[in-house]
């Protein structure tokens, strides 16, 4: 987990007293803590993968946008296709709140990059099952990731719990229930306060499969 800190110089020990005074070091601290995930996300629009090591807590003192932008995404189905040598376990999930929207992350181990089936679903089934999944909130956005493997494939130790995993400050993510890996494909349902828009793209270093839930209207 990275940390920026804010660096300022101050003028020359030629200045008066008072000059330094107003020069005063103002970046803050990393607000640390468990289970938050990324607090600014390149410039990545669905389906696309960056790189590079985002902050995964938020950086007290940023300056907050002169105006809100908009959300870019939608409630509709988003789909993205795996690497040719994508074989992942999840090894993590991180939920969090961000300004505008809530997010879940899910951080996999071993090669390639995951591909992933995200879409809003009228009931929350175990794959394979089709066991009914129990999911607090008024709606259940289901996460499906391709490419995937079993950890004695990967070298990679699946994800334990807790399951079901609570919003880490959310406001409308409510929880996190893990379902299972079977034949390539994991699934997670995250459960919603609505069916609101939301986006979903992959980082890199670590690997990561990020779901961003937009607010209420």
């Amino acid at each position: 987990m990275s940390r920026r800190a804010v660096l300022r110089a101050c003028p020359s020990l030629l200045l008066a007293a008072a000059v330094l005074s107003a020069c005063g070091d103002g970046g803050g601290t990393p607000a640390a803590s468990p289970g938050t995930t990324p607090a600014s996300s390149p410039s990545a629009s669905a389906g696309s993968v960056a790189t590079g090591s985002p902050e995964d807590t938020p950086v007290e003192g940023d300056p907050a946008p002169a105006e809100p932008t908009p959300f870019p995404g939608d409630a509709r189905p988003d789909e993205q296709e795996a690497s040719a040598d994508s074989r992942g376990t999840v090894a993590e999930i991180r939920t969090g709140r961000q300004q505008g929207f809530d997010r879940v992350v899910f951080e996999v181990g071993g090669t390639g990059t995951p591909g992933w089936d995200v879409r809003y679903v009228d009931q929350a089934s175990s794959q394979g099952s089709g066991a009914p999944v129990e999911v607090a909130g008024e709606a259940v956005l289901q996460v499906t990731l391709t490419g995937m493997g079993y950890p004695y494939d990967t070298g990679v130790e699946e994800w334990s719990g807790p399951d079901p995993l609570p919003g880490s400050g959310t406001q409308v993510v409510t929880e996190v229930a893990w379902d299972a890996t079977f034949e390539g494909t994991s699934v997670a349902f995250v459960g919603t306060a609505a069916e609101v828009p939301f986006r979903v793209y992959a980082l890199a270093e670590p690997t990561r499969i990020v779901v961003d839930i937009a607010d209420r209207g």
